[in-house]
């Protein structure tokens, strides 16, 4: 018999997809802090980079931080929910003859 996951009851789903949601909040306003960061320590005043450059730059680490952000995140919920407990892993064993 499967046992049920730790997600399946309201309360503890929703205090943990909350604790998600702050992880994610905290996580954007440090991604745009790094994105400004960046684009101040790249631009030198000289505007010999196009437009396109700090745009590209600007999307390539925000994307890049909220990726991986949203993915560990996500990660975490689950582990710290015990819904990784809850898995059921005895498989049959595959001997060959």
């Amino acid at each position: 018999m499967v046992s049920k996951s730790p997600l399946d009851d309201p309360e503890k789903a929703a205090y943990a997809w909350a604790r998600y949601r702050r992880i994610m909040r905290l996580m954007f306003g440090i991604t745009i802090g790094v994105v400004l960061i960046a684009i101040a320590l790249l631009y030198d005043g000289e505007g010999t980079e196009s437009i396109h450059f700090y745009i590209a730059v600007a999307l390539g680490i925000g994307f890049t931080m909220l990726l991986t952000s949203a993915l560990m995140g996500l990660v975490f919920l689950s582990n710290g929910t015990g819904h990784d407990a809850a898995v059921d892993n005895n498989l049959p064993d595959n001997e060959v003859d």
